[in-house]
């Protein structure tokens, strides 16, 4: 479990970070987003299978939890070194994924919020980077909510954001 925990703006439980296990990652793949946003974010399955693939991106992956319940996954390039074929930023967020029962009550922002406590644990992490495919009924207002910031790249077919963390306080 992630010690930085948050809760949703509905729950009661908080939200935190799991370490998928054997046990947990049939449930955890069966996670997915609403109808329409396929377009827009990976399954836990397909995110698992690329983090296997891209071991020098060091894939970072947990599921997100309100109490005792999956409600997401996230998965993130963790102090991937310079030059890496796959991901060209140090911190990455790959993914970003609430399955489409819990949208909608704040476990997204909550999720975000654990991501954001562990990467400002980590060494010379200064910016979190995201890409977003952009169209209709994509993740972009979210991110910019959040406080992520549009770069003007593209990194494949995806608007790169970006969310300085020394603007985001620390966690209380």
């Amino acid at each position: 479990m992630n010690s930085a925990d948050r809760r949703s703006s509905e729950a009661s439980e908080p939200v935190t970070l799991h370490v998928i296990t054997e046990s947990t990652r049939v449930s955890i793949e069966g996670l997915r987003v609403a109808a329409g946003q396929e377009a827009f974010v990976d399954g836990v399955g397909q995110s698992l299978v690329e983090a296997a693939a891209t071991p020098h991106a060091n894939p970072w992956y947990r599921a997100v939890y309100s109490g005792e319940a999956p409600v997401g996954f996230v998965m993130l390039g963790d102090d991937v070194p310079p030059g890496s074929p796959h991901i060209p930023w140090r911190y990455y967020l790959w993914r970003l994924l609430i399955d489409a029962r819990f949208q909608g009550r704040g476990y997204g922002r909550a999720a975000l919020d654990c991501v954001v406590a562990y990467v400002k644990t980590r060494p010379g992490a200064d910016v979190l980077v995201t890409s977003v495919v952009p169209g209709e009924g994509s993740p972009m207002g979210f991110y910019q909510r959040y406080g992520f910031q549009p770069t003007g790249q593209m990194f494949n077919h995806e608007q790169v954001l970006k969310l300085p963390l020394e603007e985001i306080p620390a966690a209380k």
